[in-house]
């Protein structure tokens, strides 16, 4: 599954965790604990969880490696999906190279969920902007780059793309906060984009 789990504490199975970074709010996840990078002002809970649904967290974990030695050790997403305020894009079979946009963070050749991106656009499928931000609103700590602009869709206001990726049939955990450029990526079956509005667009 490339990832440790708690086995146990104190002899008692079935142990999951909660995350959330500054100015965050709980959040159901599945994605793997020691993937998680840690902020200041970072909440992390431990809790007892369910057995079957540990099992198919750990199931996507293992489809997911299995799926990149399929792919001879690359990183293939059979889909991503962006869509933006005036335009969606359904693209197959994208294969995601590291940039080492955060080198400040993680080893070398550590491929993020930001790496789509910039590999769509290195095949000139896409065009883009990042935007860095130390915080945003509420969010005192945020300290990551941003999807500011994608084609001609440019977010401003509180109005924007927000991310998921993971495997689709537990997608109701997969669209957690942690920034694109943080969120470290195995071998997804998907990853999508999208346009949302929380406010006033400026």
């Amino acid at each position: 599954m490339n990832t440790h789990v708690v086995d146990s504490i104190n002899g008692t199975p079935n142990w999951w965790y909660m995350a959330y970074y500054d100015g965050g709010w709980p959040e159901n996840n599945n994605f793997r604990m020691d993937h998680y990078p840690y902020k200041d002002k970072m909440t992390i809970r431990i809790e007892r969880s369910d057995s079957l649904r540990l099992d198919g967290v750990y199931a996507a974990f293992a489809e997911e490696i299995q799926r990149k030695k399929d792919n001879d050790g690359q990183v293939i997403l059979p889909e991503v999906t962006i869509t933006g305020k005036t335009f969606r894009l359904i693209f197959n079979d994208v294969l995601v190279v590291p940039h080492n946009l955060r080198s400040d963070t993680f080893q070398e050749d550590v491929i993020t969920a930001m790496d789509v991106i910039m590999s769509l656009a290195d095949q000139s499928k896409i065009t883009y902007d990042l935007q860095w931000y130390d915080s945003i609103g509420t969010a005192g700590i945020v300290r990551s780059y941003w999807l500011e602009r994608v084609n001609e869709d440019q977010a401003s206001g509180k109005c924007g793309f927000v991310y998921e990726t993971g495997t689709k049939h537990r997608g109701s955990y997969n669209h957690i906060h942690i920034p694109s450029d943080w969120r470290v990526i195995n071998s997804p079956e998907y990853g999508k984009w999208f346009w949302i509005e929380l406010g006033s667009c400026d």
